[in-house]
């Protein structure tokens, strides 16, 4: 079976309704859908830094409790774990505040094996951050050669807007790398003042990337490749909290490539069965995710989930 490597930030996320915490949970976008993936039996890796203390043991116990391997995940002494304060809203969508204190040497870590048709999840600020990108980008460049399938999910927040000219080489580049990239209604609002998702994909997108997938929160999701355009409608469930939906939206959407053995060079032909199978397996993980408090499907559901869609 292929294996699935994520490289990204962690962080305890602490949920607050009505400004009462209510839960705190292992996270970080690329982590959540490691964990995801993890449960649903995949073989998984995940790259990334944590502190050497208290939260940092949670957080590598949860990616091993899930099955993901932490051995690229360094640990280091001088610094905390980080921290994200999520307000939800009437409508439980989140608004954010984080807490950071990093050391000056980072991500001192010997990254996994990569063999080809592996697939490589990376995204948000922390492949942008230029105190990480030269090691961020020589994984990129390694996974590349290595004719790894590289999924993008560009995930850039509002708070980061005044830096989004700095930061337009290492996105361009990003891009470059990409087999996919996912990105959402709110990203490109943040990074282009666009919303509109054919204008996106012909300017910002198709030159570097033909295969992209553009997600409106709760609403529908675009699907653009080389044969064509595609609107899917996201199921309306009960929500109890939006902060992992992007990330297990990019779960399925890797579960759905895994479980099919979508090979590297299969990518570009892929069918419109083909996507819709896909596709689905991302709307499904999404949903699942919106009803928890979590970050991740639960074992119970994942368990449930991949007996019925049966890795290859």
């Amino acid at each position: 079976m292929k294996r699935v490597i994520g490289i990204g930030e962690t962080i305890l996320d602490v949920l607050f309704k009505d400004d009462v915490p209510v839960k705190a949970v292992p996270g970080g976008s690329t982590f959540n859908s490691m964990i995801s993936l993890g449960r649903m039996g995949l073989n998984a890796a995940f790259i990334s830094e944590v502190g050497n203390d208290r939260v940092g043991r949670m957080i590598l116990d949860a990616l091993r409790d899930s099955g993901v391997d932490a051995s690229s995940v360094c640990s280091f002494a001088d610094g905390k774990s980080p921290l994200s304060l999520a307000f939800l809203n009437s409508d439980n969508d989140a608004e954010y505040l984080f807490y950071k204190d990093y050391p000056n040497n980072r991500l001192d870590v010997e990254y996994p094996q990569i063999n080809p048709d592996d697939i490589v999840i990376y995204g948000s600020y922390f492949v942008l951050n230029p105190v990480l990108r030269s090691k961020t980008k020589a994984f990129l460049e390694y996974a590349h050669e290595r004719g790894a399938i590289l999924y993008y999910d560009i995930n850039f927040r509002k708070n980061h807007i005044s830096e989004r000219v700095k930061l337009g080489e290492a996105l361009l580049e990003n891009l470059e790398y990409a087999d996919i990239v996912r990105g959402s209604c709110e990203d490109f609002e943040n990074l282009y003042n666009m919303t509109d998702a054919s204008r996106i994909y012909q300017e910002k997108i198709k030159f570097y990337c033909p295969n992209f997938i553009f997600t409106r929160g709760g609403g529908s999701v675009s699907l653009f490749t080389n044969a064509g355009t595609k609107e899917y409608a996201a199921a309306k469930v009960e929500v109890r909290s939006t902060v992992g939906a992007g990330d297990n939206f990019n779960a399925g959407v890797v579960y759905g490539l895994a479980t099919d053995n979508v090979s590297l060079g299969e990518l570009g032909s892929l069918s419109q069965s083909e996507w819709d199978r896909i596709i689905a397996c991302a709307l499904d993980f999404s949903s699942h995710a919106c009803t928890l408090l979590d970050n991740y499907v639960d074992k119970e559901w994942a368990a449930d989930y991949a007996a019925k869609h049966c890795c290859n």
